[in-house]
């Protein structure tokens, strides 16, 4: 059986982040009031802390802004101590919004409900 269908998580949404000493946060914002439907359901925080696992994420924490059809994620501990502690390229977070943009998501999304 061939696994399903992927597309970058770019082609549906756009986001922002920055960063707040050890932490940061990531705006995801969707391209339409239907993909806005899709992540609420299915970009959940357990998925994006997955996603940052592999730099040394907390516990990550999902909040939803249905009036500018947006999730914004609180993503601790992730910049190694911060832009004044860290040696990572990117200390202050300002890269994480593209990171995510590119994680895998099932491209039926961007098929009308039939």
């Amino acid at each position: 059986m061939a696994a399903p269908a992927t597309i970058p998580l770019r082609e549906i949404a756009f986001a922002r982040s920055g960063d707040k000493g050890n932490s940061a946060n990531v705006a995801v914002f969707a391209r339409t009031p239907a993909a806005y439907a899709w992540l609420r359901d299915h970009l959940t925080a357990a998925s994006v802390e997955t996603f940052f696992k592999p730099l040394g994420v907390g516990t990550v924490t999902r909040y939803e802004v249905p009036n500018l059809e947006a999730l914004n994620f609180i993503l601790p501990e992730i910049l190694a101590g911060g832009g004044s502690r860290s040696l990572r390229i990117d200390s202050q977070g300002k890269t994480l919004g593209m990171a995510l943009l590119e994680m895998p998501v099932a491209a039926a999304i961007l098929k009308p409900a039939g």
